[in-house]
């Protein structure tokens, strides 16, 4: 397996591992738990062991469940991991709902996080998104009061627009930004990933490999119970033609020896040392693949390919049936 090598981050955070690893998927994500404890928390250990602190999860993530696995995961071993908790998603009916972030929620959030991870500070604390029915000063703002309270040791942010990032970096220092980036999701580079790299924040890009779109073992159709028909990406046409283009990282990832969802984490990792792939992992199957995408190199002419093949727009389709 590759060595993990550690990043700032931020520009003046601490240091943590350069891969991430994402616990979503080792929980029902907005349902009840149906995981394999055992193995999600023996994976959990394995990433410790093989250098990646920094450690993903939501206090809605399975109702609180995958806060709790996380906190038998690093039981004895707090010190070893980076904990990065996002707040404020209302779950009902394994339905999203909406966004709490009025200040006394929050404060009940972190008391009911800190006690199902087990301990006393939580390293990266972060709305899940943010939108206008509570001041971002107000969201931001109990935040920074909890890092006071020496209950939270950085401010994060997670799925905002360039404006709502300076703002929140205007009331207090923020850390990470958590948000989705990919080869086949690049729109934030251009306003949101320039913000953040003027601000010295660091981006924590999770879905990598676009919902399974790049890792090259996709047929269209999707069965119809499958959770990516919600997005439009995934449907009809669009699906088809999204999948020729996959063909190109395809063909390079032969070429390279690696497998295309290695390609496109090396991408995403290739991108600067301010950018950390998250990558969402429940098995210990899947760490060495994962850690030896972060040794891959490009070419200057491989690097172009994919940029040019993969750019902006040009897969069909957005990310929700809305857009």
């Amino acid at each position: 397996m590759a060595t993990i090598t550690k990043i700032a981050l931020g520009k003046n955070g601490p240091l943590v591992s350069k891969l991430g690893l994402g616990c979503m998927r080792m929980s029902s994500a907005w349902s009840s738990p149906v995981k394999d404890e055992d193995e999600s928390i023996a994976t959990i250990r394995m990433a410790l062991d093989s250098g990646i602190d920094f450690l993903n999860t939501g206090d809605f993530y399975g109702y609180g469940h995958n806060e709790l696995l996380v906190g038998k995961a690093i039981k004895g071993r707090r010190d070893d991991a980076f904990l990065s908790v996002k707040f404020g998603g209302i779950i009902y009916g394994g339905q999203f709902r909406g966004l709490d972030l009025r200040p006394l929620s929050i404060k009940n959030f972190i008391n009911y996080s800190l006690v199902r991870l087990g301990v006393e500070t939580i390293d990266l604390y972060q709305p899940c998104r943010l939108d206008n029915a509570v001041p971002v000063e107000d969201v931001i703002g109990t935040v920074a009061d909890l890092i006071k309270e020496g209950k939270v040791r950085y401010l994060g942010v997670s799925e905002i627009n360039a404006a709502q990032l300076r703002k929140a970096h205007s009331i207090y220092p923020v850390t990470a930004l958590e948000i989705g980036y990919s080869l086949a999701d690049r729109e934030i580079e251009r306003e949101l990933l320039p913000t953040a790299k003027e601000l010295g924040i660091a981006v924590v890009a999770f879905a990598n490999t676009a919902e399974g779109l790049l890792t090259g073992e996709l047929k269209a159709p999707v069965p119809a119970n499958d959770y990516r028909n919600h997005f439009t990406r995934f449907q009809g046409e669009n699906l088809i033609k999204n999948l020729e283009k996959v063909e190109a990282l395809r063909t390079m990832a032969q070429e390279k020896g690696y497998t295309p969802a290695q390609l496109a984490i090396a991408w995403v990792n290739a991108q600067g040392d301010d950018i950390m792939p998250l990558v969402s992992m429940s098995r210990r199957s899947r760490l060495p693949e994962n850690m030896r995408a972060m040794g891959i190199t490009f070419t200057a002419e491989e690097m172009n390919t994919l940029n040019t093949h993969f750019a902006q727009g040009a897969i069909a389709g957005g990310t929700y049936l809305q857009r």
